[in-house]
């Protein structure tokens, strides 16, 4: 994904919102961690979508996340969020956020969200309203919802993962930010170092009929793939039927 830049001009919608780095949100370093930057793009889109009067007529699932890091928050730093919608295709919206220490821009991210029809749960195409509130941001921008992550190879290390009650959302599903939880497991079994650029790709849901009868219990596979001596790491969350439901791609930094 194309990181834009944030628009301006009439018309054009840009969310703010403030958060502290609390404990929860932390490694033992003090670094925010990858899985609270995922919690803090999602609440911030939620709040967007309520405060502009479209919290009923959609439901939105991601499909995609990039983020490109140039510093790290850290344990008890106020952090700001602005964020937009910066493309459109036709059942699917990208939003973009970027992530400021003291006004000056530490990550930026984009997302694509597919819309749900509340009354099927299917994808179902962008209303009427929500291109008027949120297209002039998008400067007619059209963007897409492919997937482009291969699947993990033979070779790749597999080892069961377990999930938790605590893992599934609202939906019934692993929510998205578990597996930036994945990832920063193994950048800290691997010794590697701080993520700078990270994309991960979610092709299926995880639901908790799939794990157990109630969602309290249960593992996936988790597959492991390492190349250029940790200079890119993947991540595979393997769903029941053996197909890979989420993954992410990192390019880890200096420790």
């Amino acid at each position: 994904m194309t990181l834009v830049p944030r628009p301006t001009g009439p018309g054009v919608r840009v969310h703010t919102a403030r958060r502290r780095v609390r404990l929860g949100d932390s490694r033992p370093s003090g670094r925010l961690r990858l899985d609270a930057i995922a919690r803090y793009l999602q609440d911030i889109a939620a709040d967007d979508v309520t405060e502009s009067g479209l919290e009923h007529e959609s439901r939105w699932v991601v499909r995609a996340t990039r983020l490109e890091v140039d510093a790290w928050p850290a344990y008890g730093e106020d952090v700001e969020l602005a964020t937009w919608c910066a493309g459109t295709g036709a059942a699917w919206a990208e939003r973009r956020t970027s992530i400021l220490v003291a006004g000056a821009p530490v990550i930026e991210a984009a997302t694509v969200w597919v819309r749900l029809d509340p009354a099927t749960m299917r994808p179902g195409p962008l209303t009427e309203e929500f291109l008027a509130i949120y297209g002039p941001s998008t400067g007619g921008r059209k963007v897409r919802s492919r997937l482009t992550h291969p699947a993990p190879t033979p070779d790749a290390d597999r080892r069961r993962w377990p999930l938790r009650a605590a893992d599934f959302d609202v939906l019934g599903h692993v929510n998205n930010a578990v597996a930036w939880v994945a990832l920063e497991d193994e950048l800290a079994r691997l010794g590697l170092g701080r993520v700078v650029v990270a994309d991960a790709e979610y092709a299926s849901p995880i639901s908790a009929a799939e794990i157990s009868c109630d969602g309290a219990a249960g593992a996936v596979d988790l597959a492991v793939a390492v190349e250029g001596d940790g200079a890119l790491v993947r991540v595979w969350l393997i769903a029941a039927d053996g197909q890979p439901a989420v993954s992410v791609a990192a390019s880890p930094g200096p420790t």
